[in-house]
């Protein structure tokens, strides 16, 4: 039997994040990383660039064999976990080997979601969740001339744009009337979705999936309006779902992914969960959600560090405040926080349609609730922290209106502690 004092499971941002804080606090103790990629962690931020070939898939490594040398930890790739006996505090690796652990930490991310259209199981289609998704994507791009997007979430937008960039004539398709629901409102979204057609690719908003065929060389996409559209490629964009299998018959309790407290315990006795598996406090109200979001991860893996390792550092977890910075055809888009006001909000816009320019702010008894912009001069990070820290900006609220990012700046390098 293999014994080891930490398990790691997953060794994307969570897991790295925790292994790190864990070698802060206990030098010596083992740690063992199981990964299910072949390859050393990378983001998965980056594989649309590997699409596109703008990035080069072994360059990209977030962490290299010798920091897991220098640290002494034992990272065991191409595997993963299939059980949990939390009795006797031991795993099972698909690869038949078992582990003993005495705190294990489960951060095994999250795999794509295959809607349940008739056809599509029989069909050759494409997903964008590892690096050799990306590898096999770009390979197939090379020899076809259209796409089809199924999805346009950040991955499906991120997918479709650089396949643009690698020479498809593409198409996305998506269920909702706008893109990046859950992002931006519909005035943000029709300024991304304008960029997108004004670089050739069609965008078909409000529509619905209903049948693909396979046919010899492409694949043929009937919508529930009766229009048929016809590709070489077929990419799958319709979301993620958390890993969860190996938790049957265990105590670990699961809704839409594992159930944690503050300090990212779990139910049951020594086991730990963070990022894509991990459904968290909230912020804004007295539910737990999913947030997927890298930084998010990254924050789960230290909390869940810092108690594993006992840190007396250690502060509980603030609950999910979403972030994200999306860069797409030279522009940038940022979201943090809400982006839609409820009836306690005070809402702020600023167009300016010519110059393809958006801002909005949202407020609630002068604490900034959640900001949204496009070409705007903006530090996501700052804005995360002021929501985060529910810094008060009666003083200061019409300077923050005319120029959050300074504003902002300023109010950061005054109380950040």
């Amino acid at each position: 039997m293999n014994s080891t004092h930490y398990l790691i499971a997953g060794a994307s941002h969570a897991g790295l994040e925790a292994i790190h804080r864990i070698r802060l606090i206990d030098e010596t103790a083992t740690i063992t990383v199981v990964t299910r990629d072949a390859r050393l962690p990378y983001s998965p931020t980056i594989l649309p660039y590997v699409v596109s070939g703008q990035s080069d898939p072994d360059r990209v490594v977030l962490r290299n064999a010798d920091y897991f040398k220098n640290l002494n930890i034992n990272l065991i790739t191409g595997d993963e976990l299939v059980a949990i006996d939390e009795a006797n505090k031991q795993v099972t690796l698909q690869s038949g080997d078992q582990w003993h652990y005495e705190k294990l930490l489960l951060a095994t991310g999250a795999d794509p979601i295959i809607p349940p259209i008739p056809g599509l199981s029989e069909a050759s289609f494409h997903v964008l969740r590892t690096m050799q998704d990306a590898i096999n994507l770009r390979t197939h791009a090379g020899s076809a001339k259209t796409a089809i997007v199924l999805g346009a979430g950040l991955i499906g937008m991120h997918g479709a744009e650089n396949l643009r960039h690698a020479g498809l004539d593409v198409t996305i398709v998506e269920m909702c009337d706008q893109v990046l629901p859950g992002y931006f409102d519909t005035r943000a979204a029709s300024v991304i979705q304008t960029a997108f057609n004004s670089n050739g690719i069609t965008m078909l908003m409000g529509s619905r999936v209903v049948k693909v065929e396979q046919q010899a060389q492409s694949c043929q996409v009937t919508l529930e309006n009766g229009n048929s559209i016809t590709a070489d490629l077929l990419l799958v964009a319709t979301g993620v779902k958390p890993k969860l299998d190996y938790l049957k018959g265990t105590s670990v309790q699961v809704e839409e992914g594992i159930l944690v407290d503050r300090n990212m315990r779990t139910d049951a006795p020594a086991i730990w969960a963070a990022g894509d598996v991990a459904q968290a406090a909230d912020f804004y109200q007295d539910k737990k959600v999913m947030m997927g979001i890298l930084p998010d991860a990254v924050t789960q893996g230290a909390i869940a560090a810092m108690d594993m390792s006992e840190d007396y550092t250690l502060q509980p977890y603030t609950g999910g405040v979403p972030i994200n910075t999306y860069t797409f055809f030279g522009q940038q888009a940022i979201s943090v926080g809400q982006c839609m006001a409820d009836d306690q909000s005070e809402e702020l816009t600023q167009v300016d349609d010519d110059n393809h320019r958006y801002l909005k702010i949202l407020l609630k008894d002068n604490q900034l609730q959640g900001i949204s912009s496009i070409n705007e001069e903006m530090d996501a990070g700052v804005m995360w922290q002021l929501i985060l820290r529910k810094i008060d900006l009666t003083s200061v609220k019409d300077a923050f209106i005319a120029r959050p990012l300074e504003t902002g700046r300023a109010l950061m390098s005054s109380t950040w502690r």
